[in-house]
């Protein structure tokens, strides 16, 4: 069990509890913790203090979404514990913008997977999570509050996208935005035959890397094991009926694979999204 839990209101107490515990003669170890997603106890420290960088704290309050001309185009900033899914919200709510690239589950904190990767079906078209981030501020084993992007710092910049939280602790983040879909094609194929799966999604992403406006805007694949068809394509987009008619599949095969993949599109291209 960890010796304390720690509610901070914002980076200069993330940067005073590390720097009190480098600098103690005791060995106090920290960890952050955002919404406990992680697998193997990494948000959990034994003797130590576990950081709660969720909104349930004392975090800090949310910033507006800014368009910055030498960028591009939008972005917001983000503290490290808030969920994906309060940021979609956010940004929705102010101006229609939304993240360029996502997880699957989106109530993970964003400096949780940014110390991942963020990987999903938007991965092929715009990069992961890391890659749609301009910049960070990072507390560091020392308890340094420090800023960094690919011009300042760069070297903990990118050590601290993807680094398992190995470099700091990720207090602010800088995330890109676009403007969100107004509606969305959604289609799932299923798949007995793992060659044709596999063929038809490296088709797809190659198509919509190099098709122009006939590109797909989300493509991935994954794998239904046949004994639990019914609880595994649960969605709320589906007929009741659906689940039924694939549990028929199971005496075809022990597995099933999915293409998935979605089309955004708008009232003045409705009448071609199908196309």
């Amino acid at each position: 069990e960890p010796l304390a839990v720690y509610h901070p209101s914002g980076a200069g107490d993330v940067a005073a509890l590390v720097r009190a515990a480098y600098g103690s003669a005791r060995d106090i170890r920290v960890s952050a913790r955002g919404h406990g997603h992680s697998i193997s106890g990494q948000a959990q420290v034994a003797g130590g203090v576990v950081v709660d960088m969720s909104r349930g704290g004392k975090a800090p309050s949310r910033a507006l979404p800014v368009y910055s001309p030498e960028l591009g185009g939008h972005y917001v900033d983000v503290w490290g514990g808030e969920l994906w899914i309060d940021v979609l919200n956010w940004t929705l709510s102010h101006g229609g913008l939304a993240p360029r690239s996502w997880t699957d589950y989106l109530y993970l904190s964003v400096g949780g997977t940014l110390s991942n990767a963020g990987i999903s079906g938007q991965a092929f078209h715009h990069g992961p999570q890391i890659s749609n981030v301009y910049e960070l501020d990072v507390v560091t084993g020392k308890g340094e509050a420090v800023t960094c992007s690919e011009a300042k710092n760069p070297e903990l910049f990118f050590g601290a996208l993807g680094g398992l939280g190995q470099l700091g602790i990720i207090t602010r983040a800088r995330i890109a935005l676009e403007p969100a879909p107004r509606k969305v094609r959604w289609i799932r194929a299923l798949y007995s035959n793992f060659t044709e799966f596999t063929a038809d999604q490296e088709r797809l992403i190659s198509q919509s890397q190099h098709g122009g406006g006939r590109r797909f805007d989300y493509v991935e694949g994954f794998v239904v094991a046949a004994e639990g068809l019914i609880n595994n394509w649960r969605s709320s987009f589906f007929s009741p009926q659906n689940p039924v008619k694939l549990s028929s599949l199971k005496h075809h095969t022990g597995v099933l694979y999915c293409l998935e993949v979605t089309k955004n599109y708008d009232d003045s291209t409705a009448a071609t999204v199908d196309q």
